[in-house]
């Protein structure tokens, strides 16, 4: 006996995967001359990286950008391959790159895909200036 069998038939209801809050960027002053803050505050997943995306390409690296992902739920695939393709883009113009204030969820996702290992990571963004 199939599923939809004893339990009738299964009807579609509309879209599996469920649409994801936007995420805002905030474009912020560090400390230090020349730091860049990105506060995120949304969900970092394959439909709201775009913008990450975008302001990875239309802008130069400071010496240290801060990624502040206190205010970030959850982060998918694409959204930690934004990530990575931006440390690598860094280390090649010799600037660094920091991610802050990732929460539990988060930081369960980077350390299961080893990126805890690549990234440079700081609790705070106070810890991350504080350390370059």
């Amino acid at each position: 006996m199939a599923l939809g069998d004893s339990f009738g038939p299964i009807e579609y209801t509309g879209p599996t995967m469920a649409i994801d809050s936007p995420l805002t960027i905030e474009r912020l002053p560090g400390k230090a001359p020349r730091t860049v803050i990105l506060r995120l505050t949304g969900p970092l997943t394959l439909t709201t990286a775009p913008p990450l995306r975008a302001q990875f390409r239309d802008f130069e690296p400071a010496p240290l950008t801060i990624l502040d992902l206190s205010a970030v739920p959850y982060i998918d695939s694409a959204g930690m391959s934004e990530i990575i393709k931006h440390e690598v883009y860094c280390r090649d113009k010799r600037v660094r790159l920091a991610v802050a204030g990732a929460n539990r969820r988060v930081l369960d996702m980077l350390r299961i895909t080893h990126l805890d290992k690549v990234l440079n990571l700081a609790a705070t963004v106070q810890e991350a200036e504080a350390r370059a």
